[in-house]
């Protein structure tokens, strides 16, 4: 029987999530929530790193965030469309899973794989619910399944959130997943004659740490994620906001 996931994450490169809502994924293992990423590519396109060494990061990454799974659909980075294959291969994934709440990125961002990524992951999520279109896994006809929410964290733009997720007990457990990828990002330990990029100077990790504590003054906290929702959040009593 396959794994049930409380919440499944995907984006399209290895350390998107990280960078997005690792708090949140740290946060919601601790109280025992069952978590998973799915990354599109291995990011083979970075001008740092190799997709081997981005695997390798991954799975470091994972074990620091508390992970139960893992996986890589190995999309063309830079290159993927939105097609039939690449939709199926993300229906397949979520109806194995069965998340009730699906987490993408941001629903437009400097780089252009992260808004078409976005919307062939909603897409694909949709389309998972319907009931004829057949899809199989292991030779097994697989159920049907639509997230019941889907939520995306912001990237690089500053685009404003939904809600915010209070992570500062979990910000030094969020930056040690994002250091895991030493090839990319700041680190004075990794030797290497590779160009400096937008990600890899020092300044981007201070503009992340501005980030979260920016969000994290939204709500009164010291940092936090901020999260987009496409649709409406239901509020039994207005009296739970305080």
């Amino acid at each position: 029987m396959d794994l049930k996931l409380d919440v499944l994450v995907m984006a399209p490169h290895p350390d998107d999530v990280e960078l997005g809502c690792g708090g949140t994924i740290a946060k919601m293992v601790a109280e025992g929530k069952k978590l998973g990423v799915i990354d599109l590519t291995r990011g083979e396109l970075g001008s740092r790193g190799s997709a081997e060494i981005r695997d390798r990061e991954a799975a470091d990454a994972a074990e620091i965030l508390g992970l139960s799974i893992r996986e890589n659909l190995s999309f063309r980075d830079g290159f993927f469309t939105h097609d039939d294959e690449h939709k199926l291969a993300i229906i397949r994934k979520i109806r194995k899973y069965k998340p009730e709440i699906l987490i993408a990125g941001a629903p437009e961002d400097r780089h252009p794989d992260h808004g078409r990524a976005t919307k062939l992951i909603r897409d694909a999520a949709f389309l998972s619910g319907l009931l004829k279109i057949q899809t199989e896994e292991d030779g097994m006809i697989q159920e049907h399944w639509r997230p019941k929410r889907i939520f995306h964290f912001i990237q690089d733009y500053n685009l404003t959130p939904s809600f915010v997720v209070d992570i500062s007990e979990y910000w030094d457990q969020k930056k040690a997943s994002i250091l895991a990828y030493s090839s990319q990002f700041f680190n004075p330990d990794y030797e290497s004659d590779e160009p400096e990029t937008y990600i890899s100077n020092k300044g981007f990790f201070q503009f992340l740490e501005a980030r979260a504590r920016n969000m994290g003054h939204l709500v009164g906290a010291e940092y936090g994620e901020g999260f987009i929702s496409e649709t409406p959040l239901l509020v039994q009593d207005p009296m739970d906001l305080i």
